[in-house]
């Protein structure tokens, strides 16, 4: 557990002693915010946060990954990965120390939108019960795609190459739960395929536990996708470090 929590707080300071985390949290605030006002927020005449949720999805894709791509990229491309494995620390520990120290800033993130509750709930009276799903989700969904961005970090030593892939991959799980993507595919693939396809999409669990209601089916699909990813990335370091 030591060796962990060294992991972690190493990654998390290391956000933080450069540009990066500064400049990842303005363009993420900016864009959520703009984002979210741009979609007719005022013209709604409703106090709620359905357009700065509905917006998180397609933001999600290209900022974690953004946030993800120096994860073990860049530990590969300067050598210090050989360093980090001569310590006393497993494979696992140092795997989970990163993603969890990546998804405590994404959450660091996601808290620095709080002005936007605020101001809804100056506006009117939301539903605040739907409010706290919403950023529950959020942060599930969050940690998913930083899953997938840290496989991605893990098989690249480059993080133009390591960002390109997460966002492809990411871009596809969101895209294939679109009303427009499942009309597209059901001109070619039966119904049963078409709803499994719909099952493995963010997009689909996302906006199911925006209704207020956290389904164990949508919690533990974004779970198991958390664990596969990084149980994969395990592997595929614990394979090189032994090579």
């Amino acid at each position: 557990m030591h060796s962990f929590w060294a992991v972690f707080k190493r990654e998390l300071k290391s956000y933080f002693t450069t540009p990066i985390a500064y400049v990842f949290l303005v363009i993420f605030l900016f864009f959520s915010g703009y984002l979210t006002f741009k979609q007719g927020f005022f013209e709604m005449r409703q106090a709620d946060m359905r357009a700065f949720f509905m917006n998180l999805p397609l933001l999600f894709v290209f900022m974690v990954p953004s946030a993800a791509m120096r994860l073990w990229a860049e530990e590969r491309r300067v050598g210090s990965i050989e360093l980090l494995f001569t310590l006393p620390i497993t494979v696992t520990q140092a795997v989970l120390g990163k993603f969890f120290a990546a998804w405590l800033f994404l959450a660091m993130a996601l808290a620095l939108t709080f002005p936007m509750p605020i101001t809804v709930c100056y506006l009117g009276n939301p539903d605040i019960g739907l409010i706290i799903t919403g950023y529950v989700g959020s942060l599930l969904m969050a940690g998913g795609f930083l899953a997938i961005g840290c496989f991605f970090s893990v098989v690249s030593k480059n993080q133009v190459i390591s960002f390109v892939l997460s966002v492809a991959a990411c871009a596809v799980l969101v895209f294939a739960g679109r009303p427009t993507t499942l009309n597209y595919l059901s001109t070619f693939f039966p119904a049963g395929l078409v709803s499994a396809i719909e099952n493995m999409s963010f997009q689909t669990h996302f906006e199911s536990i925006q209704k207020g209601v956290l389904k164990f089916k949508d919690i533990s699909y974004f779970v198991l996708l958390i664990v596969g990813w990084i149980a994969a990335s395990t592997i595929i370091l614990d394979e090189r470090k032994t090579s």
